[in-house]
């Protein structure tokens, strides 16, 4: 009488892990899928703030050299202006050019170089901040993305699979320990019987 209960018990047991590992395959896979999505949004965030801080620092740039651009012209014109007068009040004033004269001209030349050259080092130097800019950007994304692992179901079941074995397996061998007959000797007598 013993042996009917006991072996009850041990089944509806191994019917409840064999419930659980169902409901756990479940969730575990719901959790995959949603690991899954979560870590294609924060790559696509991360990319998405990237074009948007490239965009920023390409506007940026153009800005500065349109502004160095714009500072080079006016200092032509200025310096061209300059040049046009005193020329002019020179040759109205019947003056011929003289040494001082010619000085006084090449002074004007050399600070108009001097601040076209300024203006052409500060350029290089946004430029060559720029492309540090850019590579910290390009940095900045790969740091924000995080690596894809797609859902495995697969994996999921087969270890759902052996853990409801594993369950089974010990249950043969609590009826083993107890003295009770396992399924597997059930079969064997059964097979002889039948022979």
């Amino acid at each position: 009488m013993c042996e009917p209960t006991t072996t009850t018990m041990m089944y509806m047991s191994l019917a409840t892990s064999i419930a659980s590992a169902g409901i756990q395959y479940q969730q575990q896979k719901a959790q995959q899928k949603n690991a899954y999505n979560a870590q294609i949004r924060q790559n696509e965030i991360a990319k998405k703030n990237a074009l948007q801080r490239y965009a920023s620092e390409q506007l940026r740039i153009r800005q500065v050299a349109k502004q160095s651009s714009d500072k080079g012209f006016q200092a032509s014109i200025k310096s061209k202006k300059v040049r046009g007068e005193f020329t002019t009040v020179a040759g109205s004033r019947g003056l011929a050019m003289s040494g001082s004269t010619n000085a006084l001209m090449a002074d004007y030349y050399r600070t108009e170089g001097n601040y076209k050259t300024s203006l052409q080092n500060n350029m290089n130097i946004n430029l060559s901040q720029y492309q540090r800019n850019m590579e910290a950007i390009q940095f900045g994304q790969e740091s924000q993305s995080t690596y894809v692992q797609p859902p495995n179901p697969e994996l999921l079941f087969v270890s759902s699979a052996m853990n409801v074995a594993t369950n089974y397996y010990n249950l043969e061998a609590q009826k083993e320990a107890k003295g009770l007959k396992t399924n597997a000797q059930k079969r064997a007598e059964t097979v002889q019987l039948d022979t």
